[in-house]
């Protein structure tokens, strides 16, 4: 190996969910090479550009390096440098005086998508707070398909990418751009070499469109439209699996007479799929055994996503695709300290009454509050004021849907304190931000929490600068000044060492491993049922009267109606050189993808007299921003797919970096809700283009 680099051993973290094995080659304390490691369990040898150039993130010269205390108005950029005891102590007073006047549920708990071991370190901390309010962005990530799949077959069905398929369903999942939740591309490219076949559903050609045996472009927002037509040519055809239904799904026929209404030649109206390819799609995915419905982000992203991934469940069960290997699996964990443990849940037993989102009724088993329930708490006191958000490993002001009422809503708080990397737009909105130590430079787990029976190690290997503290340290010592500190341990890392003893470990001898994987077990349903109220995967559920539930999925409509006034439809994609609206100040990243783009076909381009990098305006009823135009054929005539995220790190601390310029979230609105998970439309709405004078 080359010449005075030490070379380390660990996973990826914070540029998605990760999961890659790597290589990191160290020089003194510095780290000088990051390549895959070739023994890793999900990437064999594989990493992403944002992989390899991660270390990046830690020598930034604009890295908050103190923690620091707003001077003068909120939102106005100019900050003082504090000390760390100063800064907690502030942190508790601050949160303690809102528990004090309004209730310790008046104080919100925020987190974006789970990073690492401190996501659940936050939980704890707002359970033992007495805090039932962690505001998480679950309600359009993760969440929908992961509790949907509870209720439906009792667990969330993972792809099982790891043992021979015969074909790969993908619908809205796009591993070539953006790794989810473990599911790295290099396993789905050692499965289309052995020789399995692939489906993949996008509105837009991407890489895997252009290698599959049939691309479907569905129209966006028709997810469940075009499974539920599927499904009635799966039954009209008997290519259903037969012992499988009769003898494990409740509800068949129920749902066998519901199909009738979605022929293919009538959604394929609704759709824009041709007929006979929702014919050649069904036959497929029925034939092929086994078969892996690898499902991806997009489904969650409107009103509907309860019945889209409600219906693609179904589309597993008919198929008897559940719980075999190749298909869609139950993931165990491995034996490590279980989440209501780890969190404290015992510490807060009415939480499922008391959290803001109860009064909402969503959906049982959604256990954070969607943002959109958390801003009427804050701005209307509905169903009771929260007036304090100590937020940490997330950006809502970007990331949320309907940004000017997130901006409206961290402006009238009583006391925010952000734990961050860089300075964002989120941030600037603090009163007091405390800079936190990132991968590479603190002891972690990941995969923790996440359903798919895996947990990765990710020691340390560089130390952090002096000031900058790993989240699990800045909760822990939160948490003994805000909480009886008995129930903290006296070093955070404590908390490594008690998640994998169970396992017969310490943390030091779990890094040695590497990962530790849950055992594989299939087909229980045969002795032990379903994990369901009827013991059956419940294809009409049982309980959707008790929950006030649809008992069978639907398609009622598109997310919003057709307008003539926006006569086209805007989605949008995530970049593989981004983690959402995380290191645009990245300089290697940033070279990749320097600007915000809206990609639109050809003749939408010449319809509108827009030339490629024109800036173009994107306008829906609920604002307007400006991308620069890419012209591509990959999108249909009637859709622009805007990019995701953007934020101007070289723009105005006063004006929190341009967060309002090309951020997609600037035509969103929270004003249209999915009853069962609070998710708004961020996606599948009507928009019109015009080149910018």
């Amino acid at each position: 190996m080359e010449e005075g680099i030490r070379w380390v051993k660990t996973h990826c973290a914070r540029m998605d969910h990760g999961g890659c094995a790597l290589l990191v080659g160290v020089k003194g304390d510095e780290i000088v090479q990051i390549k895959g490691d070739p023994e890793g369990y999900l990437n064999h040898g594989y990493t992403c550009f944002k992989g390899r150039v991660s270390a990046d993130r830690l020598t930034h010269p604009d890295r908050l390096r103190h923690p620091l205390k707003r001077v003068g108005e909120r939102g106005e950029g100019r900050w003082q440098s504090i000390s760390w005891d100063q800064a907690l102590e502030e942190t508790a007073e601050n949160l303690l005086k809102i528990k004090e006047k309004h209730g310790a549920r008046a104080v919100g708990f925020g987190v974006g998508m789970p990073k690492g071991l401190e996501h659940f370190v936050l939980i704890r901390l707002a359970n033992i707070f007495g805090s039932p309010n962690v505001i998480a962005s679950q309600d359009v990530c993760h969440a929908p398909r992961e509790v949907t799949g509870v209720h439906t077959c009792g667990f969330y069905p993972v792809a099982d990418l790891h043992n021979p398929s015969r074909l790969l369903f993908l619908w809205a999942s796009n591993l070539t751009a953006t790794n989810e939740e473990g599911q790295i591309v290099s396993l789905l490219h050692d499965q289309l070499k052995k020789g399995a076949r692939m489906i993949v559903v996008d509105p837009r050609r991407t890489e895997l469109a252009e290698r599959a045996d049939l691309w479907l472009q569905l129209r966006p927002g028709t997810a469940q439209a075009l499974a539920l037509s599927i499904m009635h040519v799966i039954c009209e055809e008997s290519l259903y699996d037969r012992e499988f239904v009769e003898k494990y799904t409740h509800g068949f026929e129920d749902l066998r007479e519901h199909l009738k209404a979605y022929p293919p030649e009538k959604m394929a109206e609704v759709t824009w799929v041709p007929a006979d390819r929702i014919r050649q799609a069904a036959r497929m995915y029925a034939e092929a055994k086994p078969a892996a419905l690898q499902w991806g982000n997009p489904l969650e992203h409107d009103v509907h996503a309860f019945d889209a991934v409600r219906s693609l469940a179904c589309l597993m069960a008919l198929c008897g695709n559940l719980e075999v290997p190749g298909g869609n699996v139950h993931a165990r964990e491995p034996k490590i300290m279980g989440l209501a443990q780890f969190v404290r849940a015992d510490l807060i037993p009415d939480k499922r009454k008391d959290m803001v989102s109860a009064h909402h009724r969503v959906i049982p088993r959604l256990m954070t509050i969607p943002p959109a329930y958390f801003r009427r708490a804050v701005l209307e006191g509905v169903p009771y004021p929260v007036r304090g958000y100590y937020g940490m490993c997330t950006n809502p002001l970007v990331n949320w849907a309907d940004s000017r009422l997130t901006h409206e809503a961290f402006r009238s708080l009583d006391f925010m304190a952000v734990a961050e990397i860089f300075m964002t737009p989120t941030a600037a909105m603090a009163d007091i931000v405390l800079p936190v130590a990132h991968q590479y430079e603190m002891n972690d787990i990941g995969h923790y929490g996440i359903g798919h029976g895996m947990i990765f190690a990710r020691p340390k290997i560089v130390e952090p600068p002096e000031e900058c503290w790993p989240d699990m340290k800045i909760m822990n010592e939160l948490g003994k000044r805000v909480s009886p500190p008995d129930l903290w341990p006296e070093d955070h890392e404590q908390f490594l060492e008690d998640l994998v003893r169970p396992a017969g470990l310490t943390y030091r001898e779990f890094v040695g491993k590497g990962y530790l994987k849950g055992p594989e077990i299939v087909r229980s349903y045969e002795t032990k049922g379903f994990p369901t109220p009827t013991g059956k995967v419940e294809l009409r559920l049982s309980t959707a009267e008790k929950f006030g539930l649809k008992p069978l999925p639907e398609f009622t409509g598109f997310p919003e109606e057709d307008d003539p006034e926006y006569p086209l439809l805007l989605i949008s994609a995530k970049s593989r050189y981004y983690l959402l609206s995380s290191y645009r100040w990245v300089k290697r990243l940033r070279e990749k993808c320097p600007h915000p783009t809206v990609e639109l076909h050809p003749d939408t381009a010449a319809r509108f007299d827009i030339r490629d990098g024109d800036d173009v305006v994107i306008e829906t009823k609920y604002g307007a921003i400006t991308q620069k135009a890419r012209v591509t054929d990959i999108v249909h005539p009637l859709v622009v797919s805007a990019s995701l995220g953007w934020w101007f790190p070289e723009g105005d601390p006063a004006g929190q970096y341009e967060w309002q310029t090309a951020n997609f979230n600037m035509l969103t609105s929270a004003g249209k809700l999915g009853k069962e998970f609070g998710t708004p439309n961020l996606k599948n709405l009507p928009c019109r283009i015009r080149r910018k004078a």
